[in-house]
C-alpha cells in the first residue's frame, strides 16, 4: 500500500505537551497538505504501520510546520509518532504546471543522451540553490550530476519514464 502514497513530510518531534508535533515538510504545498480537517496517514519508517489521523490545526514555524492531530490530546499519546512519515494517498497529487514534474515522477528515469548513449537511471534530486540537479547513476556505479536547466534536459517523459539530455562540454 505505501506505494501508492506520497511523502509529505517527517514527523521531528514533540512540541509542548498538549499533543502537537513538529513535522519537516517535504511537499510544496503545504497550505493544503496541513490544512485543518485534512486527513493524513502516518507511516511507520520501518515496520510500515499506518494510522490514520485528521489535522485539528497547523501553522509555520521557522523550517517546520506545529501540527495538532483531533485524536491526540497530549504529548504522552503522540510521543512515539518520532520519526515516522506523513503520507497522502497518491490520488490527492495536484496538478503542476507543464513542465513541471513531482520527484516521484523523475526518480527512477532512464536517462539518455540526445545521441542515443543510454546514461544511466535518476537515484535522487539535489536542491542546491539556483536550479535542482538530477542525480544518475550510472552502470558501472558512478554518478552524474545533470543539472536542470534549458541547455541539458531537453525532454521529459515520466509516463514512458525516459528523459532526453544533452551533455555540454566539461559536465562529464
Amino acid at each position: 500500500m505505501s506505494e501508492s502514497l506520497l511523502t509529505i513530510g517527517k514527523i521531528v518531534n514533540t512540541h509542548g505537551i498538549k499533543g502537537e508535533l513538529k513535522v519537516l515538510s517535504s511537499t510544496d504545498f503545504p497550505e493544503i497538505r496541513f490544512a485543518s480537517n485534512k486527513e493524513l496517514i502516518l507511516v511507520h519508517v520501518e515496520t510500515g504501520q499506518q494510522i490514520k489521523a485528521v489535522i485539528e490545526k497547523a501553522r509555520a514555524s521557522k523550517t517546520t510546520y506545529i501540527v495538532k492531530f483531533k485524536q491526540f490530546g497530549n504529548i504522552n499519546e503522540v510521543e512515539k509518532y518520532k520519526g515516522w512519515d506523513l503520507k497522502v494517498p497518491k490520488d490527492e497529487t495536484i496538478e503542476l504546471p507543464e513542465n513541471e514534474y513531482f520527484y516521484h515522477e523523475i526518480i527512477g528515469c532512464k536517462v539518455l543522451t540526445d545521441e542515443g548513449e543510454d546514461l544511466g537511471v535518476i537515484s535522487e534530486i539535489l536542491r542546491p540553490g539556483a536550479n535542482d540537479v538530477w542525480v544518475v547513476k550510472t552502470p558501472m556505479r558512478k554518478e552524474i550530476l545533470l543539472p536542470v536547466i534549458d541547455d541539458v534536459i531537453l525532454d521529459v517523459d515520466v509516463k514512458e519514464k525516459l528523459i532526453k539530455v544533452h551533455i555540454m562540454e566539461g559536465l562529464l
